[in-house]
């Protein structure tokens, strides 16, 4: 399993765990309710699928150039949505 494939099945494994569905997940991590996930929001959701804080910043970062697709340097639902689909497969 790659490095990718081991955070996102710790994130898949968060948002099952303590979440009735993603959009629960997103909603609750989404702290200041814009509709969107910033560095510090995705650094926390890290945080609870833990991820080591060493590896955090890097993570949050690779995770934002790899989902988002509107380059507000913010993950929306839409492109949280499609991580979570991206984990399901």
């Amino acid at each position: 399993m790659s490095a990718k494939d081991d955070i996102l099945k710790k994130i898949e494994i968060l948002v099952t765990k303590n979440f009735n569905t993603p959009e629960d997940a997103f909603d609750f991590f989404d702290k200041d309710g814009d509709g969107k996930l910033s560095v510090s929001e995705i650094k926390n959701l890290l945080r609870k699928a833990e991820i080591s804080g060493f590896i955090r910043g890097i993570i949050t970062s690779k995770l934002i150039q790899g989902y988002d697709k509107d380059d507000d340097e913010l993950i929306n639902w839409k492109e949280f949505k499609a991580a979570i689909e991206e984990i399901a497969y």
